[in-house]
């Protein structure tokens, strides 16, 4: 039969841990936190996103080993390890029924303290409960190309904390997302604030340039990425400094991170030179990203 509309995809599904530590599971608009956790509050915690493929975490570790990392540096609590989330996914999946899907892990550095002053303002209070939920949501990976911006007015920090982690504090990146969509772009590019390109609003930036891909160093601000990593650690890219320039006389470029590989095909409007070459960049963004999911160190 045709002519009917594709089938609905399953509805997400969240968990959110409780004063008991068994937690509860539900929509994630029917949870809630209190309004008094900081990472409503202030943006004070650190997540990690990764895929879900047949109830399948793909690096789980690596996420959980950065989501450790991150916490510390923050000087949050240490957040749960993989004995407690790996139950958690694999119920979420059989809940939901999501085959591929997105799932964020969520961990805040919540509520606490006596009152009055240890209340107020940032003023980190001296005994805090942190909060743990996770949200797992069907998608299927992206690796269609996209047209991209130089946000006007983001940057990442070069020496900033939160620059090394992926904390809830998002919004540099949400006005260069909607500079780009006003522009009629996909998303925008984010400069270093010690000068050149630093990567997307929510990916690693990779560029290609006399048959070598390369990317941005850590020091210009740029998020230590899951997949930027395994391809650094499988030798299939180089840490080098990237000027706008650079893109406009490349061969490829491609904004990864752990849901898909996207090529860019127009910079500020204008097409990328690899993109009258004939190569297919999407089939080949998707080659370069599945081995990255497949091979092991």
């Amino acid at each position: 039969m045709t002519g009917l509309p594709p089938p609905a995809p399953p509805a997400p599904i969240a968990w959110l841990a409780d004063a008991s530590g068994l937690g509860c599971w539900g929509l994630p608009e029917t949870l809630a936190l209190p309004i008094s956790d900081r990472g409503l509050l202030l943006a004070d915690g650190v997540f990690e996103t990764l895929l879900v493929e047949a109830g399948q975490a793909w690096l789980l570790e690596e996420h959980l080993d950065r989501w450790q990392r991150s916490a510390a540096l923050l000087a949050l609590p240490p957040p749960p390890g993989v004995a407690i989330v790996q139950p958690l996914i694999t119920e979420a999946s059989r809940r939901s029924g999501i085959g591929s899907g997105a799932l964020r892990l969520n961990w805040s550095r919540g509520s606490g303290g006596a009152g009055g002053e240890e209340r107020r303002g940032i003023a980190i209070p001296s005994a805090c409960t942190p909060s743990f939920w996770l949200q797992l949501s069907a998608i299927a990976p992206c690796f269609g190309p996209m047209r991209v911006i130089v946000s006007p007015t983001e940057e990442r920090s070069a020496t900033s904390l939160l620059s090394r982690c992926k904390s809830f504090a998002y919004g540099p990146s949400i006005q260069a997302r909607r500079q780009a969509l006003e522009a009629g772009a996909d998303d925008a590019l984010l400069r270093s604030s010690a000068g050149g390109l630093c990567c997307g609003t929510t990916a690693n930036l990779l560029v290609q340039r006399a048959g070598t891909w390369i990317t941005p160093p850590l020091a210009s601000g740029c998020l230590p990425g899951v997949m930027r990593q395994r391809a650094l650690d499988l030798g299939l890219l180089l840490e080098q400094p990237i000027e706008a320039q650079d893109l406009a006389s490349c061969e490829a470029a491609w904004l990864i991170n752990s849901l898909g590989c996207r090529p860019i095909s127009h910079l500020d409007g204008t097409p990328l030179a690899g993109e009258g070459s004939g190569r297919s960049l999407g089939a080949e963004a998707e080659t370069f990203w599945r081995q990255l999911l497949l091979k092991h160190r």
